[in-house]
């Protein structure tokens, strides 16, 4: 008499969401040194900016106030660019052909990356926020505004993050989504992180203007010091979603490729 094999039950997608997001977050943990350089790194930058070139770019003093959002920006750029790395060491090291063989849903473990790099890249923000204060930044926000800023960052890094994520799918190598990922850390450098868009070159300005980090900071700028948004906000988050979008489709195809179906 033949007896049926029992069939093994697959883990609910919340459930393995879960497990990769607790994975991911006790990996964050016990990598201090990446944590303290992703938040330490643009700490730097803003007291170089501020007391080095600040007093050169502005005389008034008040360069600091201008230069705080493209900052935060930096520092969830960087943040989000390890993401690339973990995945594609996720990717290259043999685990995902052993949660292939277990019944969840592997692609979860990217989810989990997501999800731990985006507490990781709020809490930097919280603190370069708390250092921006205490160098000067006087943001005239009401409560409206900073939540309304606090969200288009939230959007940002989310965006950049599942962007990284795709990059790691891809890439043959940690070394090689670090390299690709350094290309995207060269945008806020051409946008108007640090100086006004209409102060450089005329061929550079509609690089830095028509490129999606200078409407985000634009927009965080206005929120935070009030300065005129026009449509920079609409524009931000028509930016934002879009290549978000892009980049969440582009995960799932390209981690189904690599990595199969389940």
């Amino acid at each position: 008499m033949i007896t049926s094999q029992p069939t093994v039950k697959s883990a609910s997608l919340w459930v393995t969401n879960s497990v990769f997001i607790g994975r991911s977050l006790r990996h964050s943990i016990r990598n201090t040194e990446a944590l303290i350089m992703a938040i330490m790194l643009p700490v730097m930058l803003m007291l170089l900016f501020t007391f080095v070139f600040g007093g050169a770019i502005d005389t008034s003093g008040n360069y600091v106030n201008y230069v705080v959002p493209g900052i935060i920006l930096l520092c969830a750029g960087f943040g989000s660019s390890s993401t690339g790395v973990d995945v594609s060491n996720d990717m290259t090291n043999g685990i995902i052909e052993r949660f292939r063989t277990m019944p969840i849903q592997a692609i979860s473990v990217i989810t989990g990356h997501v999800v731990a790099s985006l507490v990781r890249n709020l809490l930097a923000t919280g603190v370069v926020i708390v250092v921006a204060l205490l160098v000067g930044f006087r943001p005239s926000a009401n409560v409206l505004e900073w939540l309304g800023a606090l969200g288009v960052i939230f959007l940002f890094i989310l965006t950049f993050t599942w962007l990284f994520a795709a990059i790691g799918i891809i890439a043959g190598s940690p070394s090689a989504a670090s390299g690709y990922g350094f290309i995207l850390l060269f945008l806020p450098y051409l946008s108007s992180a640090f100086v006004p868009t209409d102060t450089m070159p005329s061929w550079l300005q509609g690089i830095a203007d028509h490129q999606p980090i200078t409407p985000v900071i634009e927009t965080i700028r206005g929120l935070l010091t009030g300065t005129p948004l026009q449509q920079q906000g609409w524009i931000a988050i028509c930016w934002c979603v879009g290549i978000l979008l892009i980049a969440f489709l582009w995960s799932i195809l390209a981690f189904r490729k690599r990595a199969g179906r389940r």
